[in-house]
């Protein structure tokens, strides 16, 4: 359960986008996804390494 403390005088939109924020790192809703299609571990793999070689491609081009 996610608890918002409310401040007094505090704008509702303010305290909405706390939630939304909260709400998005528990990563209910990205588990929920993910569920919903099984994935071979061996795609997943292949996904986990394509990632991380665009990633480091990305930190070289910065360094470079």
């Amino acid at each position: 359960m996610i608890i918002v403390p409310i401040k007094e005088g505090e704008n509702i939109d303010r305290v909405l986008k706390k939630m939304k924020r909260k709400f998005e790192k528990t990563g209910v809703l990205r588990e929920l996804r993910e569920r919903q299609k099984f994935t071979k571990p061996s795609v997943k793999k292949r996904e986990e390494k394509l990632k991380a070689i665009y990633i480091q491609q990305l930190k070289d081009k910065q360094e470079g």
